[in-house]
């Protein structure tokens, strides 16, 4: 499970730092019980964001039947989806 507070401070985390890739790393040791993965927004399709920031997105992802799927409920995520928005 992810809490509210957890998504709110990740993003505020997320939202100082310039390097987005390298943050990843710094909020795995952070949130040690939650999985990160890094990627470009423009490869996730058919999900919907739950934090919204001008230079990312964060998913959530359930991975409670050994394979892996984005969900919106807070209460079954096991890991986060860092996506940058890359800046034109």
């Amino acid at each position: 499970m992810i809490s509210p507070a957890q998504i709110d401070q990740m993003g505020e985390f997320l939202s100082q730092k310039s390097f987005i890739e390298t943050a990843v790393v710094e909020l795995r040791s952070q949130f040690p019980d939650i999985h990160f993965t890094h990627c470009m927004d423009d490869d996730v399709y058919a999900a919907s964001p739950v934090h919204e920031a001008e230079s990312y997105n964060l998913y959530l992802i359930d991975s409670r039947n050994h394979c892996l799927c984005f969900t919106q409920e807070l209460a079954v995520a096991t890991g986060i989806v860092v996506a940058e928005i890359e800046q034109a």
